[in-house]
């Protein structure tokens, strides 16, 4: 339920997206998790019940192949039927009109790119995309799922995923660094900042920052603009603003 108390916060946001001239969006789990997509540190998150060492982790591809493969095996099949919601169709409406001018995401579920948003950073990668983890070929995600290795080099398939032990992708975390140097407005939704780097983008930007997240977070107190409540609804009511 949207509070009619945030409606003053929400002509604020929508005049700052008028006046800015470079606006960047970070988005999220909590962006994803609306259309049913589980999280991960959440109470009712992947790691209450799984420890992410022994499963997201490069020592778990190399030395517990079947449990990695399994996990992501799940993990992909469960995104088949997830759709975007509205909250990410209003966000592509927004970047078509030209409010916003970057996108990026720590999730790596496509639900943005699903949803028509185009050039999106997938800070963290893809789970759509697969390559073999010794030789770097790409791969069919049909081939990853049924357990086949490279066709190239034998070695074992895995999602274009970051894991923990690795790097983000350094073309996508330049590009990053160099939208939010542009930025006179940044938008921050359904994230805690959390993870390390991206949490750091909020505090590498000269311009503007808001932040829509479902709970307060330790972090809040670093931005301009703070607005509790689900994305979805909370971006449907700054749309309604932005149309009046």
């Amino acid at each position: 339920m949207i509070l009619h108390s945030e409606q003053p916060n929400f002509e604020r946001l929508a005049d700052w997206l008028k006046e800015s001239r470079y606006t960047m969006v970070l988005t999220g789990a909590g962006m994803s998790t609306e259309s049913g997509v589980p999280d991960f540190r959440s109470k009712n998150g992947w790691w209450q019940n799984i420890d992410p060492r022994t499963v997201a982790a490069v020592a778990a591809l190399q030395e517990n192949y079947p449990l990695f493969h399994e996990f992501y095996s799940r993990r992909i099949k469960g995104l088949e039927q997830v759709k975007p919601h509205q909250g990410h169709y209003v966000l592509s409406d927004w970047q078509r009109r030209g409010l916003i001018q970057t996108l990026a995401t720590q999730n790596v579920d496509g639900l943005h790119q699903h949803a028509g948003s185009l050039d999106v950073f997938e800070l963290h990668g893809s789970i759509h995309s697969v390559r073999c983890h010794d030789c770097e070929a790409p791969a069919e995600k049909t081939d990853f799922l049924q357990g086949i290795p490279c066709r190239y080099c034998s070695g074992p398939l895995r999602p274009d995923v970051v894991l923990f032990g690795e790097m983000l992708p350094e073309d996508v975390w330049n590009a990053a660094l160099a939208a939010v140097s542009r930025a006179e407005l940044l938008l921050v939704i359904g994230t805690s900042l959390q993870v390390y780097p991206v949490n750091q983008l909020p505090a590498l930007t000269l311009g503007r920052v808001a932040i829509l997240n479902a709970e307060p977070t330790e972090m809040d107190s670093l931005f301009d603009l703070a607005i509790h409540g689900q994305a979805g609804n909370l971006l449907q009511a700054i749309d309604q603003v932005l149309s009046m």
